[in-house]
C-alpha cells in the first residue's frame, strides 16, 4: 500500500486518524490545534524522512507569509503534547537548520504493516533474489561469530543509549584561601556551562543549585547518583596562585565507580576559556558526546581574557547567586568592573543582564524598574550580538520582554530559541513555566517546570513553583502536598509557606491558612510579599482591623519609594473592596509591576473577573 493512502497510523501508545482528524492515547482524544495535526500528518507520513522546513511552511500555510516562529511553536507543541523530549527524542527529530524527522516506528492499524514509501517495497522486491544469498552468508558469519566473536562482546560495557546526566561536583579550593571560593565555585558554574552547551540533545547537565549542595565531601558516588539520576559525576580542584591556575579533574561512572578519565592541568589564567573548553572535550570523548558541526561553527572560539576581569566576573557570578538585593547590587558592580578591564567577552555582558533583570523584578530595586530593565536589555542584546549562541543572553532578554514589556510573542521567541540552543538550561525552563502559566496554557507550564526541575532537584525554589503552577492551575490539594515537600526539605522557606498559606486560602480553610502565612511574614522578615498575602488572609477571613493595618503599611511602603501597588491590590481584591483594588491595580499597571503578568489566572482575583474593568485591564496588558 502506498504510504499517502493510509489514514490510521499507531506509534508508541497513538493512534493518528486522518480523515477523522484524530490524535487518541489509549482512546481518548488529544486536543490539537489544526495547524498542530496538519505538521504532525505530515511528518508521520513521511516517517524516516527529512521534510524541510519550508515544505511544511508551504503545506501547513500555502496562502500565507508566516514567519518561522509559528512552525517552531506548533513543533514545541506536538514534542509537549507526546512527551517527546528534544534530547533524546523518541518521535520528531530536528535536522539543525534544515527540518524535522519523525524517528518513531509507524504502523498501518488497517494492514497490521510497517508503512514504506512505495520506492523502498519496490526495492525490496527487486533485491530479493540476492535475500536468499544474505541470507545462507548470514548464517557462516553467526557460526564465526560464536567462535570467535565472544571477545568482542564481553569489552567494556559501551556508554549507554540516549540521553546521559551528569553531575559537576563543586571543584574543591586547594589554597585553604575561604575568600578564594568564589574562584572554584565559579570554576565549577562554568564547567557546568559548558558541558551543558556541548550536545543538549545527548547530555544533560545537572544545575549549579542542586550540583552545590555537595560543597562538602561524604557522600558516596552512588549515594550521589540515586539521588540526582546521573550515570556520570565529574569532580575535581582548583588551585590558584597569582595567574596560574592548576585544574584537576577526574570522571566517574556512577554505576560501578570506575573512575574513566582524569587529568591536571596548569595554565595562565587568561586561558581559562579555552582550559574549559579542553577539559569538557575531554570528558565529552569519554561519553561519546561531540558538538555537531553546526554547533561547533555557532560558537565563539575561546579567547584570552584579562586576568582580573575574569576574577570580577566570577566574583559577580557569586554574589549573583545570592539572589538578594545586596546581592545584585555587588554582582553588578562586579560584572561592570570586569567589562571595564575587558569588553570582548559576552558572557560579561551576560552576567551583567542576568543581574538587571533579577534586580528589576525587586519591589524595593535600589534604583528605578525601568532603569534596571532597559540595562538589563541592553546588556542581553550585546551579549547576544558578540555571540548569538549563549541560551543566558536569550532568557535574560526574554525575561525583560515578559517582565517589563509584556511582548508575548517576544518573550515566546527568545525563550524557545534559549532553549534550543541548550535544552538543559534549568533557568530557561523554570522561566518559561510561568510565561506558559500567563498564557493560561497550564499543562504545557507543569511539563516545563518539572523539566527544569528534573535538571534542577535540588533546588528549592524549583520545587516550591511546581507547587505554583499547580496551585495557578486551581489544583489546590497537589499544591499542599507539593508545599508540604517542600518544607520537609527546608522548613524555614518562607516561600513556601506563602504558597501553602495562599492554598489554605482558597480551600477556606482558614486557622491553617493564617498559621501559614504568619510564617512567611516572620520568615521573611517582614518582606512585603508575604505581608501582602497575610493582609489577604486576614481581610478574607474578615479580621478587618489587620486587614486596614497590613494595607496602612503597605501603602507606607508604597508612598517611600517602593512598588506595593499589587500587593496593596491582593489585599483589597480578597477583602471583597473592588473599586479600591482596581485603583491599585491600575496603578501597577501603569508602573508595570512584574506580579501583574499572572493576573489572567491568579486565583486571588477572581472575585473581579466579571467585572469590565477586569477585562478591560486584561485587554490592556493584551492577554485577553
Amino acid at each position: 500500500m502506498h504510504l499517502s493512502l493510509a489514514q490510521v497510523y499507531e506509534f508508541g501508545g497513538y493512534r493518528l486518524d486522518i480523515r477523522e482528524r484524530l490524535l487518541l492515547r489509549d482512546h481518548t482524544p488529544i486536543s490539537l490545534t489544526p495547524k498542530a495535526f496538519d505538521i504532525l500528518r505530515i511528518l508521520v507520513q513521511g516517517r524516516g524522512h527529512l521534510i524541510t522546513k519550508e515544505e511544511l511552511l508551504q503545506q501547513v500555510w500555502p496562502d500565507t507569509t508566516v514567519e518561522e516562529s509559528n512552525l517552531t511553536r506548533n513543533i514545541f507543541t506536538l514534542r509537549r503534547v507526546l512527551g517527546d523530549d528534544q534530547e533524546a527524542a523518541q518521535y520528531i527529530e530536528t535536522v539543525p537548520k534544515l527540518g524535522y524527522r519523525f524517528i518513531s516506528p509507524v504502523r498501518l492499524a488497517a494492514e497490521g504493516v510497517s508503512p514504506r514509501p512505495a520506492r523502498a517495497i519496490a526495492a525490496f522486491s527487486r533485491a530479493r533474489p540476492t535475500l536468499v544469498y544474505l541470507l545462507a552468508l548470514g548464517g557462516v558469519i553467526a557460526l564465526l561469530a560464536g567462535y570467535g566473536g565472544w571477545r568482542y562482546l564481553h569489552r567494556r560495557p559501551p556508554i549507554p543509549a540516549g540521553r546521559i546526566m551528569l553531575v559537576v561536583l563543586p571543584f574543591q579550593n586547594l589554597t585553604g584561601d575561604p575568600s578564594q571560593d568564589f574562584f572554584s565555585d565559579g570554576f565549577t558554574e562554568e564547567m557546568i556551562t559548558e558541558l551543558s552547551r556541548m550536545q543538549p540533545e545527548r547530555l544533560a547537565v545537572i544545575a549549579r543549585t542542586s550540583a552545590m549542595r555537595y560543597r562538602n565531601p561524604g557522600k558516596a558516588v552512588d549515594e550521589i547518583g540515586k539521588e540526582l539520576g546521573v550515570q556520570y559525576v565529574l569532580e575535581g580542584s582548583v588551585r590558584r596562585a597569582g595567574q596560574r591556575v592548576r585544574i584537576s579533574a577526574q570522571l566517574i561512572q556512577v554505576r560501578d565507580q570506575t573512575h574513566l578519565w582524569a587529568e591536571s592541568y596548569e595554565r595562565d589564567l587568561s586561558d581559562v576559556l579555552a582550559l574549559q573548553q579542553e577539559v569538557s572535550h575531554a570528558i565529552g570523548r569519554e561519553i561519546e558526546v561531540k558538538l555537531s558541526p553546526e554547533q561547533g561553527s555557532r560558537r565563539a572560539p575561546p579567547r584570552a581574557v584579562d586576568p582580573q576581569a575574569y576574577e570580577d566576573y566570577l566574583q559577580g557570578r557569586y554574589f549573583w547567586n545570592k539572589r538578594t538585593r545586596e546581592g545584585f547590587e555587588r554582582a553588578i558592580q562586579y560584572f561592570e568592573q570586569a567589562i571595564a578591564r575587558d569588553g570582548g567577552a559576552p558572557q560579561f555582558y551576560a552576567g551583567l543582564a542576568d543581574a538587571y533583570a533579577l534586580m528589576g523584578s525587586l519591589p524595593d530595586t535600589a534604583i528605578p524598574r525601568a532603569q534596571a530593565m532597559e540595562k538589563a536589555r541592553a546588556a542581553a542584546q550585546k551579549a547576544l550580538a558578540m555571540d548569538d549562541s549563549m541560551a543566558e543572553a536569550h532568557t535574560s532578554l526574554a525575561f525583560v520582554e515578559m517582565h517589563y514589556d509584556w511582548n508575548w510573542p517576544v518573550a515566546e521567541k527568545e525563550f524557545l530559541r534559549a532553549l534550543e540552543l541548550n535544552p538543559g538550561y534549568a533557568t530557561a525552563h523554570h522561566w518559561y513555566a510561568y510565561y506558559l502559566i500567563a498564557m493560561d496554557r497550564k499543562e504545557e507550564s507543569l511539563r516545563e517546570i518539572r523539566r527544569a526541575q528534573e535538571l534542577d532537584p535540588l533546588s528549592l525554589i524549583i520545587t516550591r513553583d511546581v507547587g505554583d503552577m499547580l496551585y495557578l492551575s486551581r489544583r489546590y490539594d497537589e499544591a499542599i502536598e507539593q508545599c508540604r515537600q517542600t518544607l520537609e526539605r527546608d522548613p524555614d522557606f518562607f516561600l513556601a509557606h506563602m504558597l501553602l498559606g495562599a492554598a489554605y486560602l482558597q480551600t477556606q480553610r482558614y486557622p491553617e491558612m493564617l498559621k501559614e502565612l504568619q510564617l512567611a511574614t516572620g520568615g521573611s522578615h517582614g518582606q512585603p510579599w508575604a505581608v501582602g498575602a497575610l493582609g489577604a488572609g486576614e481581610a478574607a477571613w474578615h479580621h478587618d482591623r489587620e486587614a486596614a493595618r497590613i494595607v496602612a503599611e503597605l501603602q507606607r511602603l508604597d508612598g517611600q519609594g517602593e512598588d506595593e501597588t499589587h500587593s496593596i491590590a491582593v489585599v483589597y481584591s480578597a477583602w471583597g473592596k473592588a473599586d479600591q483594588a482596581f485603583v491599585w491595580l491600575d496603578r501597577a499597571y501603569a508602573r508595570r509591576n512584574g506580579s501583574m503578568i499572572l493576573l489572567k489566572v491568579d486565583p486571588v482575583f477572581d472575585p473581579l473577573r466579571k467585572d469590565p474593568r477586569f477585562s478591560d485591564l486584561l485587554r490592556r496588558m493584551n492577554l485577553n
